[in-house]
């Protein structure tokens, strides 16, 4: 039997008492399917009754999209379900990974920059209030991952840093700002993402920390996690082979996502860290999950395991009947189904979805206020961050080097949006700004001082964003032996300065460039600190939380 009355779920007698009754009158297809929170793609209510709720979903993700139509869509949900849902959104950093009308309130590394928790306190508050006034009750943050590893593709900027005593820190007070907000939170990515160099979104990761400084790393961030009531823990594609074998010596070699390991879900996190609570996997169709097993196997395997939900589909329909028939071939037993159910219902019967499962409409108002968008202009002014000024470029002055070449890098989506802002800016300053174009390449004269002749300093703002399924985020350039105004070859001719947006660890590609600032975020309450700072009007208060020179003693200069 399960300890409801312990943490995290701490039921009542009378929420114990509805968590085993539902139980009880479920169906066999009801409990398969409440093991499964899919993400939905359509907010059609024909698309919602007949390929969501059908298959008695335990829970639901919905796509960003706009706030009124995505609470119109888990409204529906909600009413239309015997059994209240999950309504789970990726709110690391805001509420803009579920909402487009959000805030987007700081990436988490700027947070470590400003090395104040009451910055992840509002982050929590902010996020988990604008997202449950839509009909969110289920928070796939904090980030507890550490930033160990410059070349990794995919952690970066939405860990808090490299320190588990920050990291832990800034996790309980994300925390704080949820639970204010009634919404669960769930720690990831377990056993710990960023030790390696690749995005389990491609294959599984690997954590090769040895087993005593796990212990004092991770292990001592998921250890005050459950301590504090974190209520779940999403497992991730990543494999901990010293901890498998340790737990069954017996193992034989090779990489096992922890999603499909017994050792590290039940053996660990279960037994090992003593965690009572839901656990959910990642997201399934990665690569790193599916590259392992069979997918058939897979899906009722993940469960026996020890894993209580299953996120997202290859195809929600095949894994439901994948679900079923692993039980009927044995590789899944009823017992573990209602184990893993039983948790899913005091989950919500904690937050006491059974009694209101949706906030009023009036909530609404919080989405996007000003209060949000004034606690975001704090944190960018406290998280921004002067790596080094060596050459003394700082403070620009218009007045000397008034003709300015704007260069930004990334190709993401964002790229117009902060080209134009930043163009916009810099010449109400009295910059005369001219912002550079992959095609200026085709009429590029060759030859130092055609380029000196029309450009006084440059400003790059580097906005290699994090996305998942890419191998690395480092700087492409648009270059032919040298040639061309995009890689910096002037940084002797003219000032040059380099801001990162994004990736804190962009200096191993511009070590000539010698000054270097670190952003984290490209919202627009980060730009507007950014030029105050670059103007000379601001002091530069952030301290980096990783190490900016990846081990690199020359980068320095």
């Amino acid at each position: 039997m399960i300890n409801l009355k312990a943490k995290p779920f701490c039921l009542s007698d009378a929420q114990e008492k509805w968590v085993y009754d539902t139980l009880a009158s479920m169906t066999e297809d009801e409990k398969v399917g409440q093991l499964f929170l899919p993400i939905a793609f359509s907010s059609d209510e024909n698309y919602l009754r007949y390929e969501m709720l059908r298959y008695h979903v335990g829970g639901v993700l919905f796509k960003t999209s706009p706030s009124k139509e995505v609470r119109s869509a888990l409204k529906f949900m909600q009413d239309s379900s015997r059994i209240p849902l999950l309504c789970a959104a990726n709110l690391e950093f805001g509420s803009t990974g579920f909402l487009e009308d959000g805030t987007m309130f700081g990436q988490q590394l700027g947070i470590g920059a400003a090395n104040d928790p009451e910055h992840a306190y509002r982050m929590g508050y902010v996020s988990c209030r604008e997202a449950s006034a839509a009909g969110c009750n289920f928070a796939f943050a904090p980030v507890s991952d550490l930033d160990l590893n410059w070349r990794n593709p995919i952690i970066n900027v939405r860990s808090y840093g490299r320190d588990p005593e920050k990291v832990l820190a800034m996790c309980k007070a994300y925390k704080r700002g949820a639970d204010e907000n009634n919404v669960a939170v769930s720690v990831k990515h377990f056993p710990g993402d960023g030790v390696d160099e690749v995005d389990q979104h491609l294959l599984v990761s690997v954590n090769t920390m040895p087993i005593p400084e796990w212990e004092e790393t991770y292990g001592k961030v998921y250890r005050g996690m459950i301590e504090d009531g974190a209520m779940s823990f999403m497992v991730g594609h990543i494999d901990h082979p010293a901890w498998r074998h340790r737990l069954d010596p017996g193992l034989p070699d090779g990489t096992v996502p922890a999603t499909l390991s017994r050792e590290l879900m039940t053996g660990l996190l279960r037994e090992h860290l003593g965690f009572n609570g839901l656990i959910i996997t990642d997201a399934t169709p990665m690569v790193g999950y599916n590259c392992s097993m069979k997918h058939a196997d897979a899906v009722p395997t993940t469960i026996a395991a020890g894993a209580d939900m299953f996120l997202f589909n290859k195809s929600l329909p095949e894994d439901f009947e994948y679900m079923k028939d692993g039980i009927r071939r044995g590789l899944l037993t009823w017992e573990r189904v209602e184990e893993a159910v039983t948790r899913i219902l005091a989950m919500k019967a904690a937050m006491g979805l059974n009694e209101t499962a949706m906030q009023p409409e009036e909530a609404m108002s919080c989405i996007g206020c000003e209060q949000h968008h004034a606690w975001a202009r704090e944190l960018a002014d406290e998280a921004v961050t002067l790596v080094k000024d060596t050459e003394n470029n700082l403070p620009l002055d218009p007045k000397k080097t008034r003709r300015l070449l704007l260069e930004v890098l990334g190709g993401c989506p964002s790229e117009g949006r902060i080209a134009a802002y930043m163009q916009e800016k810099l010449t109400k300053e009295g910059f005369e700004v001219t912002l550079y174009q992959p095609e200026d390449f085709a009429t590029y004269r060759f030859g130092v001082k055609p380029f000196t002749d029309n450009y006084d300093a440059v400003l790059y703002l580097g906005n290699v964003e994090n996305a998942s399924n890419k191998t690395t985020n480092r700087i492409n350039w648009v270059t032919f032996w040298g040639h061309g105004n995009n890689v910096p070859w002037f940084v002797h001719e003219v000032p040059t300065v380099f801001c990162s947006l994004a990736n804190p660890y962009h200096l191993v590609d511009v070590p000539m460039i010698r000054t270097y600032i670190n952003c984290y975020s490209n919202n627009r309450e980060t730009l507007d600190a950014l030029v105050e700072k670059l103007m000379g009007r601001d002091t530069f208060r952030g301290i980096s939380p990783v190490d900016p020179f990846c081990g690199k003693e020359w980068l320095k200069y």
